[in-house]
């Protein structure tokens, strides 16, 4: 199938080339999303804002274009694919605004369910879904899929907790159930649409068989077909609309704004876990539970905590569990500390009749919180860890009566055993019966996909025939369960379905295949591959938990993408394919625009760190081993090199004058083909070496002063108010604390490596790092005085795989919390602080105590929203601005009423100083500021 000329023609007046994508590689990167599908899209097109949606859907509905929305990309069940035309959410649909005092937020769907819930704690307040893919989903796809979660049950889902919503039918027109104009305009130009929902909802309500079953069906978690409660709850014809909305999965219309009653969010927790000796006894407990005033109950099954017991922090206990054993995760919530302890008295009070075989009882210390939660967390990447290479992991959700949970947990084992799925676990919300079952499968060979075909068959008629329940309880039906939407209702209910779906977008232009499909074969159609790529990525499952976090994300290529793509180039290679283009283009997209930072690895769930693959590459590719030889030998000549460029950029700018060096520097980057760095106001001059001194013979504590290459080259810019160095400013804060500061001998030669390692050469990085270590060894005095590293990215490579070598390495942060405070009287100023907590700060685990010594210096701390990485990455800012200027492209209007910026790197800090419009300066300078030497210091 081929896009019409005339849609491509008026999708170009709409769309700016630079949001409009047909390329082999960006089409193949958007062809994926959580699920185990993939359809390659003839166009993706990025769109930023509610005319472009209407413009283009006029243009799909006038030519029979499909289309498919997207926002994140993390349904599980292959509802954010197309191999039509994409729409995917841009970076203006982030909007939100509080009413009052946060118990409503009215949203537009590119906002992170995670993010909503951060601008509603102040108020003590969140929205009531809460997936586990929180953290990267966004608020259209809640909506659309009806998602909930482990806290949520079925009254707190979207669907109970929405108070109004903005959407775009079909054929482009804008209906806003909040406001009377938006209204009374959609009466005047759509009566017979209106009439026929009402009709629809009568008619539906006088059978009275099929809207008790409706209810019954609800009274489950169920995302399985259209929201036909909608048909029975609500009788005016502009509610039902709203709500058929919910859950339709992009199949009736695009949500452009949803406004949400927001629920309570409870300060004091607490979390116990009560391991019972069968399954029976297990399940016989969650009714019990469910009349108590618990706000979660997950269960686990003997596999899922095998899944987990080797790992570090597991009680030791789980693996000596007997092979029936089942058991609960419980959580309790409450305004007060007093309530939350009443009522964990009451919940154990009621289950204190059931035999238990292990248990640790309620606790509110975080530690111990945490790591209970993490056994129930870790289970899903658990089993992706361990699949093998080319097979993809499948995560299904269903639900039984929670009376017949129990037999419905066996009944999956058994069904395990049948067909061979040994590794697979369930786990799940128990309080709702909805069991989520996780198991690899591959879909290379047409004895895997049979395989995959009977399994799922015996699960439709085990969930939905023989036990009434649903088969997609929070996970949206997608194309995965579409085939299985009429046995589940019937057949009255599916016809019913239908209607609505012809009714609301009669050419089936909306996400076909999705939801409702004529097509019984769909779910074994369009598998996707994962083909072996590298060691380091193949455990890979496309989640996109990754995404939020990426730098390059809409530059080119986020890690999920980057990941995509070498399997492909990996696959057509071993294929005897001609890989040379998608390679040449994999060169800037893939490798050269990635950060490397590592903060995927944070957010994946098997701990993929994607950046370490590109670094790997790089080595591959990296040609210039002796002048990297070099370069290490002769590391002080090289910062003489460094010194001497940034003296003639400073002279040229002092002869030209900073704009003209702007424009010209840029004009020779472009005709270097981005060889020269191009020259911004935020560069630094030049500083002279460090003079080496020795230890005075007096009383004060000795602290290793170690100055990055980076601190020790460059000085503040021409214009920043601060015109002390770094290496000054962090000499006097450390003298005014008492401390004699010492410097390792022969500092312009020493090295941690990074910018070696960097461009893939890793063993002179390494030697570097071995001699910088040896060299602080030397001046701590064999690791007796503790070492201050001015930069967080040098920490970092620094601290990490030091095995027995005793060195006291600090990061300003934590040294200045740990050594500083009781030395030094803080005095808040009133000026506003932006602060920006770098990658490598997010990796040393002091992300919070950089804002905590924040909120010490200043009473106005700003945080700006969604920026995670700078994407300077140690030279990229001058090598590769562009990814610079994507990542912090918000930056500007997040800061613009601060005083000024702090971070921990000085790379970071001229990438934050030229698209900020203030100066960022390292914390010390913040610090230095507003303290004072305490007489006992």
């Amino acid at each position: 199938m081929t896009l019409p000329a005339s849609f491509l023609r008026d999708a170009a007046h709409v769309i700016p080339a630079e949001r409009r994508f047909d390329d082999a590689t960006s089409t193949l990167a958007f062809g994926t999303d959580a699920s185990f599908y993939r359809l390659i899209p003839k166009l993706v097109v990025r769109v930023e804002s509610e005319d472009e949606v209407v413009a283009l859907l006029k243009l799909a509905q006038r030519d029979r274009v499909p289309v498919t929305f997207r926002a994140a990309g993390t349904s599980l069940s292959g509802q954010a694919i197309s191999d039509s035309v994409l729409i995917v959410l841009g970076d203006n649909w982030n909007g939100r605004e509080i009413r009052g005092e946060g118990t409503q937020i009215r949203l537009q769907p590119g906002v992170i369910g995670a993010q909503a819930n951060a601008w509603l704690a102040p108020y003590g307040r969140k929205i009531g879904p809460d997936p586990a893919s929180i953290n990267a989903c966004k608020i259209g796809g809640i909506v659309a899929n009806n998602a909930s979660g482990m806290c949520c049950g079925t009254a707190q889902n979207t669907y109970h907790t929405l108070a109004g919503l903005r959407l775009v039918l079909a054929d482009g027109t804008r209906l806003d159930s909040e406001d009377p104009t938006s209204v009374a305009a959609f009466e005047q130009s759509h009566p017979a649409l209106l009439a026929e929902l009402a009709r629809l909802g009568r008619e539906t309500r006088a059978n009275t068989a099929l809207a008790e079953r409706i209810r019954h069906k609800y009274r489950l978690k169920n995302t399985t077909g259209l929201s036909l409660n909608a048909l029975v709850d609500y009788d005016q014809p502009l509610d039902i609309l709203q709500h058929l909305l919910v859950g339709s999965e992009g199949t009736l219309g695009f949500i452009s704004a949803v406004t949400y009653d927001t629920v309570p969010d409870h300060p004091h927790k607490a979390s116990a876990l009560v391991v019972f000796p069968s399954v029976e006894i297990c399940c016989r407990a969650v009714p019990v539970l469910k009349r108590q005033p618990v706000s979660a109950v997950e269960l686990l099954d003997r596999r899922s905590m095998r899944s987990v017991q080797a790992m570090p922090g597991m009680p030791v206990w789980v693996s000596g569990l007997s092979d029936s054993a089942c058991a609960l995760l419980i959580e309790s919530r409450a305004a007060t500390q007093s309530l939350l302890h009443e009522q964990l008295a009451q919940i154990m009070a009621s289950i204190a009749e059931f035999p238990v075989e292990q248990r640790v009882d309620f606790s509110e210390d975080p530690v111990v919180y945490n790591q209970l939660w993490k056994i129930r967390k870790d289970t899903f990447p658990a089993v992706g860890a361990v699949r093998q290479t080319g097979t993809t992991v499948i995560i299904e959700d269903v639900t039984f009566p929670v009376e017949q949970l129990a037999e419905g947990v066996n009944r999956l084992l058994q069904l395990f055993d049948k067909h061979h799925y040994a590794e697979a676990i369930i786990f799940g919300h128990a309080l709702e019966g909805n069991l989520h079952f996780v198991f690899t499968q591959g879909f290379n060979s047409a004895a895997e996909i049979a395989r995959y075909q009977a399994f799922m068959d015996d699960v439709a008629h085990l969930v939905a025939v023989e036990f009434g329940g649903s088969l997609k309880a929070e996970h949206g039906t997608g194309r995965n369960m579409a085939p299985f939407v009429e046995l589940e209702w019937g057949s009255d209910a599916y016809r019913l379905m239908w209607a609505l779906k012809r009714l609301l977008d009669p050419n089936g232009i909306l996400n076909p295949g999705v939801v409702l499909s004529e097509d019984s074969d769909i779910h074994l159609k369009n598998l996707k591959p994962l083909p072996a790529a590298d060691d380091i990525v193949d455990k890979c499952i496309e989640c996109g938990f990754c995404e939020p976090v990426c730098p390059s994300k809409g530059l080119t290529l986020s890690p999920r993408q980057r990941i995509v793509m070498w399997r492909d180039i990996q696959a057509r290679r071993r294929a005897g394919e001609d890989t040379r283009e998608l390679l040449q283009n994999y060169q800037y997209q893939g490798i050269d625009t990635c950060a490397a930072t590592g903060l995927c690895a944070q957010r994946c769930p098997v701990g993929i760190n994607t950046g370490e693959l590109v670094k790997k590459l790089r080595s591959q590719a990296a040609e210039h081993g002796k002048t990297a030889d070099w370069l290490a030998d002769h590391f002080s000549t090289a910062l003489r090199g460094a010194r001497l460029t940034l003296a003639a950029a400073n002279g040229a700018r002092k002869l030209l004058g900073a704009p003209r060096l702007a424009r010209w520097s840029t004009r020779l980057k472009q005709a270097s083909n981005g060889a020269l760095p191009s020259w911004t106001p935020a560069m630094p001059q030049p500083l002279r070496p460090i003079p080496f001194n020795g230890a005075s013979a007096d009383a004060r504590p000795r602290v290793v002063y170690l100055a990055a290459c980076v601190s020790r080259v460059m000085g503040p810019a021409f214009a920043d108010r601060e015109q002390s160095s770094l290496l000054d400013k962090t000499r006097a804060l450390l003298e005014k604390a008492g401390y004699q500061v010492i410097f390792p001998e022969q500092a312009d030669s020493l090295c941690c490596g990074q910018p070696f390692a960097s461009k893939g050469y890793a063993e002179q990085a390494e030697h570097k790092r071995q001699e910088l270590i040896a060299a602080l060894l030397q001046a701590s005095r064999g690791g007796l005085d503790p070492i201050y590293c001015d930069t967080s990215p040098c920490t970092l490579r620094l601290v990490q795989d030091l095995g027995d070598t005793r060195l006291d390495l600090y990061d300003p942060v934590r040294f200045i919390r740990t050594h500083l405070l009781d030395r030094l009287t803080f005095t808040p100023q009133a000026e506003p602080i932006a602060v920006h907590v770098t990658c490598s700060t997010q990796h040393l685990g002091e992300s919070q105590a950089l804002i905590d010594l924040a909120r010490r210096c200043s009473s106005n701390v700003v945080i700006p929203e969604g920026i995670h990485c700078c994407g300077f990455a140690g030279d990229k800012g001058f090598t590769t601005p562009e990814l610079n200027a994507h990542a912090l492209r918000s930056l500007k209007d997040a800061v613009q009423h601060c005083s000024e910026g702090i971070s921990t790197s000085r790379t970071c800090e001229i990438g934050l100083s030229s698209h900020s419009g203030i100066d960022y300066h390292s914390l010390v300078y913040l610090v230095d500021r507003v303290t004072q030497a305490k007489a006992t210091a």
